[in-house]
């Protein structure tokens, strides 16, 4: 698999138990207009029909459940950084920070709203739930929904919260997942490609230098760099180039010296420039 190539739902593990779980919800004939979702717009809360849901300015919500940090607190709370909108976003576990992360790696992302909305929906036995699904991901591909679960934590009353959001979702276009970890090396690689994601001045040219060599490849990362003036600074930027997609390596194993490294096709120089 190589890491130009892949997207987020090649480098998740994706749940798909909730499927059998679509008999337990209400969904007799109109039901999208019964079931809402509640959104925030600043302090004011605004709420619509589920059929409604993609004529909502998703992009100026705010989080429908404010963070919280107290003392004792099993979940880690924080913000990350993402390179794809160049603010913070706030996650509320360690699973939700890494699946920031994996999408501004994945490299469609254009906004990444935490808790977008609070999902009221209907079941088969007359019941009432509500749910916020963690993440809505406005993307190149359209929006996609997600929540964050690692699978030895997936209880009954989630299973059917993930088929009512899959519904919601499936109703207006949207793609939902339920994500449960990541395949095996992503987070390590993912994480070491990390370290060269922001802005980087290469006033020394290694850049077209690890292009233009990469050209006649594919090479291992370490016979790569060393083909550079500056082998041990070219490292920084071959992680930046292969972060930003400009450069590719095979993600079927870790990144080490020995990892092939590849133009990505379709890059060309053009008067001295990529």
């Amino acid at each position: 698999m190589w890491s130009d190539a892949c997207f987020l739902g090649d480098l998740a593990r994706l749940h798909t138990g909730f499927d059998a779980y679509r008999k337990t919800l209400k969904l007799a004939a109109g039901w999208s207009d019964r079931w809402t979702a509640t959104w925030r717009f600043g302090r004011t809360p605004v709420t619509c029909s589920v059929r409604n849901l993609a004529e909502v300015e998703a992009a100026r919500s705010r989080p429908v459940r404010r963070f919280t940090w107290r003392t004792g607190q099993w979940h880690r709370p924080g913000l990350e950084y993402l390179v794809s909108t160049d603010r913070h976003h706030g996650f509320e576990s360690f699973e939700e920070e890494l699946l920031l992360l994996m999408a501004d790696f994945a490299g469609d992302l254009q906004e990444a709203l935490a808790q977008p909305f609070r999902l009221q929906f209907h079941t088969a036995d007359g019941g009432r739930v509500e749910h916020t699904p963690d993440f809505l991901l406005l993307t190149g591909s359209g929006p996609w929904l997600l929540d964050v679960r690692p699978a030895g934590r997936i209880r009954l009353e989630d299973e059917v919260k993930f088929a009512a959001s899959a519904e919601a979702a499936l109703t207006v276009g949207w793609n939902y997942s339920v994500v449960t970890g990541w395949r095996k090396h992503v987070v390590r690689i993912v994480d070491a490609l990390s370290a060269g994601r922001r802005e980087l001045s290469d006033q020394l040219g290694l850049q077209e230098q690890l292009l233009r060599a990469a050209g006649s490849g594919p090479f291992a990362f370490g016979e790569l760099v060393e083909q550079c003036s500056y082998p041990a600074i070219a490292r920084a930027h071959a992680l930046h180039l292969l972060w930003h997609r400009i450069l590719g390596m095979d993600m079927s194993a870790p990144l080490t010296d020995a990892s092939p490294v590849r133009l990505v096709p379709g890059n060309h120089l053009r008067g001295g420039e990529w």
